[in-house]
């Protein structure tokens, strides 16, 4: 089975990131799209593709009944067209325009990585230390390696051995995020050594603004509005909804286009900021180092570039095998027809975001909408497909070309075979655990003595099975938790072999798409 490239940075882009479990497509739109939208004019010297650009969004929202997308384009330090299509709010018949806020899911991750070199350049961080140092009372657990490894910079690059997380409440419901330092007790667990492996961490990043907080004495949410969006000049930008700008906040919907409440994170550096496409295109603005009127530059320049061109030395197979690297800030770079380019995605229930800089053209494209289940990436193609001279040929042929073995089998290496047990570590005790795999391929496991049924569904959680010393599988179970009763869930294994062991994490998953909680699992080859 092969999986073309951009597909696997997809992967790459929102492995931790809210995904749903249903297979399900969406319901037809439930009311009208609206068609208005508000622009600024496109420039005279721009290509007139980009015009064209207008009719492929209107035929989106038209064919999926998505309520709006905006859309923003900046290059040589100016901004050449920024439009918003639809509805900001559809029951209130609010347009969304360029200045509608809109929740920016993982794209906040770039915003935290940018506040977080603030404390660097003065000396405050050094991103060489361990993140225990920096986060206070409680500290993370290495179950694997030594949490002595788990670096700030190992945590920006997703690669300090943190599991797959997110975490998210409703504002005003039953539930409320807990203290950080409690989360930090609870799923602040290494389960790979240090630098070893890739796993995108949302609550990595909520390391990181708990660090911001700690070494600056000031809330996140305040530290960012008082060092980046007031300095940048991006006045339609906040952490969470401010309550100054709730009219300006473009309402979530689900995927049956049925609005949703505004929500909360215990990760609120990985996932919390609100931005407007004027205000976003601007900051990618910044990152190319453009200067603009409105901005007091908050970084050195050597330390944008740091940014965007430092890499993780120990993962060279993600650049080798589909072209991607993970960057300091956030960004993944892609090499695409001869473009550099780097790229910040998001999505979660009820929102979905792009922004992608092109430095040696001083490009920059955001695209924002107020739902998930759209792939924005074909707008953003097109914009830059209208850009770049090049580029849209490109990528039909580039891409196309380059696949990867996806490397998953459903039948275990002979290692894997026979049965397991062991415990899944909780911060409430051990669950005890079953797992047998046989040598054609059947895979049986138990959880506290219930049977737990293996799940074949396809599901945006990436592929199961097993990938050399890998397993993944997702079965019809549960963990018992009070974090986890919130919602009927499934549980998600995800074990590497080791000497004999398996050890990794089996993750409580809802079917509400509103957690994913990983738990240490270790397991020892039985004689049952």
């Amino acid at each position: 089975m092969q999986r073309t490239f951009f597909q696997m940075v997809w992967v790459l882009a929102f492995l931790g990131v809210i995904v749903s479990l249903l297979t399900a497509e969406p319901s037809a739109a439930t009311a009208a799209i609206g068609t208005q939208s508000s622009s600024l004019t496109l420039s005279a010297d721009d290509p007139g593709r980009l015009k064209n650009v207008r009719s492929k969004i209107t035929a989106v929202l038209d064919s999926t009944g998505v309520a709006s997308i905006t859309v923003a384009v900046a290059r040589d330090g100016k901004i050449v067209w920024e439009e918003g299509f639809g509805w900001a709010n559809r029951e209130e018949r609010v347009e969304a325009t360029p200045h509608t806020m809109y929740h920016l899911a993982s794209v906040s991750k770039s915003f935290t990585a940018t506040g977080l070199m603030v404390l660097v350049e003065r000396r405050l961080i050094d991103l060489d230390r361990p993140a225990n140092e920096y986060i206070g009372e409680a500290k993370l657990t290495a179950f694997a390696g030594s949490a002595d490894e788990a670096t700030v910079k190992r945590i920006l690059f997703h690669t300090a051995g943190l599991p797959m997380y997110w975490n998210i409440f409703e504002v005003g419901g039953q539930y409320r995020p807990p203290d950080m330092g409690e989360s930090i007790k609870r799923y602040g667990i290494l389960v790979t050594a240090p630098g070893e492996r890739y796993c995108y961490s949302n609550f990595g990043y909520g390391i990181l603004d708990h660090i911001i907080t700690n070494v600056s004495g000031t809330d996140y949410a305040d530290f960012m509005k008082k060092e980046v969006f007031g300095p940048l000049g991006m006045t339609r930008t906040s952490v969470l909804v401010d309550s100054s700008m709730v009219e300006h906040v473009a309402r979530m919907y689900d995927g049956k286009h049925q609005p949703l409440g505004p929500c909360d994170f215990d990760h609120r550096g990985a996932s919390a900021v609100l931005s407007s496409a004027h205000d976003l295109v601007r900051y990618g603005m910044f990152h190319l180092k453009e200067r603009i009127p409105e901005q007091t530059p908050i970084l050195r320049e050597e330390t944008i570039d740091r940014l965007h061109r430092e890499t993780d030395p120990q993962l060279p197979e993600l650049k080798e095998t589909i072209g991607f690297e993970c960057l300091l800030g956030s960004f993944g770079a892609l090499d695409i027809g001869g473009y550099r380019i780097d790229v910040c995605t998001g999505s979660m229930p009820g929102a979905s975001s792009r922004l992608a800089l092109v430095p040696s053209e001083n490009l920059v494209t955001v695209v924002l909408c107020n739902e998930m289940s759209i792939d924005l990436w074909e707008i953003e193609k097109a914009i830059l497909g209208a850009m770049l001279p090049g580029f849209s040929e490109a990528c039909e042929s580039e891409i196309g070309h380059r696949r990867e073995e996806s490397g998953i089998s459903t039948v275990p290496p002979e290692y894997f075979v026979g049965s397991w047990t062991g415990d899944i570590t909780t911060y409430t005790g051990a669950q005890p655990v079953k797992l047998r795999f046989s040598s054609t391929g059947e895979i049986d496991m138990t959880i506290n003595g219930r049977a737990a049924p293996l799940l074949t569904i396809k599901t945006p959680l990436g592929e199961m099975g097993f990938r050399g010393d890998l397993f993944k599988g997702l079965f019809m179970s549960s963990i018992d938790t009070p974090d986890a009763a919130r919602s009927p869930h499934v549980v998600l294994v995800e074990v590497l072999y080791r000497d004999g062991r398996l050890t990794g994490y089996a993750a409580a998953v809802a079917m509400n798409k509103r957690y994913c909680l990983p738990y240490w699992m270790e397991l020892r080859h039985s004689e049952e």
